[in-house]
């Protein structure tokens, strides 16, 4: 049994103390802060094997750019001289092209459906019932334009091989007949999910306590022993913490814990707002996501969780209020009947997204520091994706073949 020490408890974090843990190795997890500080809490609890396009990709910047001139829109990237945006820009300029996004395609589409599979079976293990509905996800549109760009992808999807229907607006109605639509279209996506992420998070808890698994919050690390290319001891406030394995899962923290061992890793904080209203009628059935918005909505027991927005740049504790502002004006042009009003700012959640800038996550050992292994910059779909890379974290400590390749995520690509 070997020791392994696992920065962040972010769900990351903990799906790799979870497949660690099983694997038979004595874990510990130190957290920065407290549970419901990390971006998995708050997030929209979506499986998105639909989510196969990086975020580099052709027409961001061009939208980007559009987008940066509307204080309510979607996308920001905030104007800053920090050298860490700027390398992240110019790297992330290099990979929007369709070479990377094709090539990107098929290992995204393989770590999803093998996240999607873990999610079914931890919902049957004994201690874990966090909400989980395999009735796919509805990508809504209003405008034509829109519509044949997600026709176009949802035929790209078939051409994976994911389960993925295209609908009229009658026909979208009819899975959603308890509440008014006023689209023009939607795609069907059948091979996604989604749960209720506070629920995972806090079950995910419950179980690696039970099993011994010692989770130290509010203790960040602050300093890390490299000696001879090999991680000889973590020090977090107090602590000083000695393993075999290191696992660097501190989401968009990563990259100032994996900088304190000497190493670099190129990723930007991209942040996300999100916030809840009651439904007690329980109208809606599926998520969705509204296109042309950039706001998903998810379904969760008796309140609905809308959220939105990616704002790239140095982090910063502030709520941009307009942001939230353009994510509940949206929701009536799609769901007539629900017109919430703007949510206290103490009511508004945020989190910060790591955004690698390729758009693709890192997992793997690093070739620098021979007991590091790191698993971060996974963007929007950090939650989509923590059960696989829990698990290929936990195969590659223990060093057997991985159940998926992971060269696409090598760290120091």
């Amino acid at each position: 049994m070997s020791k392994v020490l696992v920065v962040g408890g972010g769900i990351i974090g903990l799906s790799s103390a979870y497949y660690l843990q099983q694997a038979g190795h004595e874990v510990t997890v130190v957290e920065k802060g407290s549970l419901e500080d990390n971006c998995s809490f708050g997030n929209a609890g979506m499986i998105v094997p639909s989510h196969f396009v990086p975020l580099a990709a052709p027409g961001m910047v061009e939208q980007g750019i559009r987008w940066m001139f509307d204080s309510k829109s979607p996308f920001y990237v905030r104007p800053s001289m920090d050298m860490a945006l700027v390398s992240w820009g110019l790297k992330f300029l290099k990979k929007a092209n369709r070479k990377h996004v094709d090539a990107s395609a098929e290992p995204l589409r393989d770590l999803s459906l093998f996240s999607t599979i873990l999610y079914q079976e931890l919902a049957k293990q004994d201690g874990f019932d966090f909400g989980l509905h395999n009735n796919g996800i509805l990508m809504l549109y209003k405008t034509p334009k829109v519509g044949e760009e997600e026709l176009h992808m949802a035929e790209k999807a078939k051409g994976l091989g994911l389960d993925v229907v295209a609908l009229t607006a009658a026909e979208s109605q009819a899975l959603q007949p308890d509440i008014r639509l006023d689209i023009a279209g939607a795609v069907h996506y059948r091979c996604d999910g989604h749960i209720t992420p506070n629920a995972l998070m806090r079950q995910l808890v419950s179980y690696l306590e039970g099993k011994g698994v010692k989770i130290m919050y509010n203790s960040a690390v602050d300093k890390i022993e490299n000696k001879g290319g090999k991680i000889t001891r973590v020090f977090a406030g107090d602590w000083s913490l000695t393993a075999d394995t290191v696992v660097i899962a501190g989401g968009a923290w990563s990259p100032r814990i994996v900088e304190l061992a000497g190493l670099n890793m190129p990723l930007m904080p991209g942040k996300g707002y999100s916030f809840m209203v009651d439904e007690p009628q329980q109208r809606m059935h599926i998520p969705a996501l509204l296109m042309e918005a950039r706001v998903s909505v998810t379904p969760m027991g008796d309140q609905i969780r809308f959220g939105g927005t990616m704002e790239i740049g140095p982090m910063n504790d502030k709520v941009n209020m307009r942001r939230v502002e353009g994510i509940v004006e949206s929701i009536p042009r799609y769901f007539p009947d629900i017109r919430p009003a703007l949510p206290a700012q103490n009511k508004v959640w945020y989190g910060f997204r790591p955004c690698s800038p390729d758009g693709l996550p890192y997992i793997g050992r690093s070739r620098k520091i021979s007991n590091l292994v790191i698993a971060g910059g996974h963007g929007m779909m950090g939650l989509s994706l923590g059960p696989a890379t829990g698990k290929l974290v936990a195969e590659i400590v223990s060093e057997v073949q991985p159940s998926i390749s992971v060269d696409a995520f090598a760290p120091d690509r």
